[in-house]
């Protein structure tokens, strides 16, 4: 094979079955089938995955929520309560790779589609259970959501204004961050398996993750034995750092080194402040952080967002505006890198989509097709398992199966 020439995506030839729903096991397996792998989303005949229902806004009649976390898959709307239903997702984890679920504890045990269980079918299956709180955690059975994960971990307590409220993230961190570690685990799982010839259990919990992604903060504590404090847009470590506000906007500047600052001080027309000990350091600056924003603020409002942005850039000095999300999807830099991606739909017609940040060489990412309708390949998939069109059709009418008409 040339160097011109790709290879096919890492994950080509591997099967995952997807029972999870709503985010972090959706955004997993989403990973996994960006990454070239045959991913069966397992829904409820009826109700589908949650975020079916998370709209508006919605493209055809699908929620654009649960459009963000299921391109590239195929969707088997199954009745896991039923014995034929369980007997189908045995059939499929026999020769499955990989199954993702987040049912909450005890619940695929009823039928029989546990761990234990379905690696007696299959050794080499690797088997992801996502929760809140961990399998063996003394808490197991508590829902696990993001907001409530936010809370819990300690994220939201350093997220806010200063003399505020705690604040979410307003995007769903916790679950992004646990579909995100999810899928490094289940990729070193295969390489396991691979070496080994058997598969595993994965254990993931939204709140090991978070805590985990406390990262600074967490380590700040364990280090000193202090409660972390909120800085609202500021740093708890470096300054200055954080959002100011100019004379027509507010941009981010990062002053990271003391290089930077230097650059920085002559740049708003101060570099005495380099000679000031409260400020010459960056230790410094942290406790006279109130002192030198009062001097720092009035320079940064006297000019505008361009200036400041065209000067600092010119010293490289870490900057950037604050775009509202359309802003930022629609930037050019954003353009160039493929990261929008627009694809047939089999009700709205065409939509577009955020694309994934991977990219190889060598081994591309496949080319994304759209979220699948609720039950869109039940059919498909079933006709691949051995199953006849009058039994399909049967199994359609006891509402076992469901698919898309």
């Amino acid at each position: 094979m040339s160097k011109m020439e790709t290879r096919p995506a890492p994950l080509t030839g591997k099967r995952v079955l997807d029972l999870s729903r709503v985010l972090a096991g959706p955004w997993s397996t989403m990973i996994l089938a960006d990454l070239g792998a045959e991913v069966i989303k397992i829904e409820h005949p009826v109700r589908g995955d949650d975020t079916r229902q998370w709209g508006p806004p919605d493209s055809g009649g699908e929620a654009s929520y649960y459009l963000c976390a299921n391109r590239n898959k195929r969707s088997l709307a199954l009745d896991l309560a039923t014995e034929q239903g369980q007997a189908i997702i045995k059939q499929l984890a026999a020769n499955a790779d990989i199954l993702v679920e987040n049912y909450k504890t005890g619940g695929l045990e009823k039928y029989g589609l546990d761990y234990a269980s379905l690696s007696a079918l299959n050794p080499r299956l690797i088997y992801c259970s996502i929760s809140g709180y961990g399998r063996n955690s003394p808490i197991a059975k508590r829902p696990g959501y993001d907001y409530v994960i936010q809370a819990e971990s300690g994220l939201m307590a350093v997220n806010g204004e200063v003399d505020g409220e705690p604040l979410k993230v307003g995007i769903p961190v916790a679950d992004l961050f646990t579909g995100m570690a999810a899928t490094q685990a289940i990729l070193a799982a295969i390489i396991a398996a691979e070496r080994d010839g058997i598969g595993q259990h994965i254990d993931m919990a939204l709140l090991d993750t978070q805590i985990s992604m406390l990262a600074n903060v967490g380590s700040a504590y364990l280090s000193s034995g202090e409660e972390a404090k909120r800085y609202g847009n500021g740093h708890p470590n470096v300054v200055p750092y954080q959002v100011f506000d100019s004379k027509d906007g507010n941009l981010v500047i990062a002053v990271g080194n003391e290089r930077q600052f230097s650059g920085f001080a002559k740049l708003i027309g101060m570099p005495q402040l380099c000679d000031d000990p409260r400020f010459a350091k960056n230790s410094g600056r942290l406790v006279h952080r109130e002192a030198l924003l009062d001097i720092i603020i009035p320079a940064i409002a006297a000019q505008t967002t361009d200036f400041w942005l065209n000067a600092l850039r010119e010293q490289g000095i870490p900057c950037g505006e604050v775009r509202a999300p359309s802003t930022a999807i629609d930037a050019p830099e954003v353009r160039a890198r493929d990261m929008v991606k627009t694809m047939a739909h089999p009700t709205a017609g065409e939509i577009s989509l955020i694309g994934s940040p991977l990219k190889f060489s060598d081994t591309p990412v496949i080319e994304p097709t759209a979220p699948p309708l609720l039950g869109e390949h039940s059919a498909e998939i079933l006709a691949e398992l051995g199953y006849d069109a009058a039994q399909i059709a049967q199994w359609t009418k006891d509402k076992i199966v469901g698919k898309q008409i």
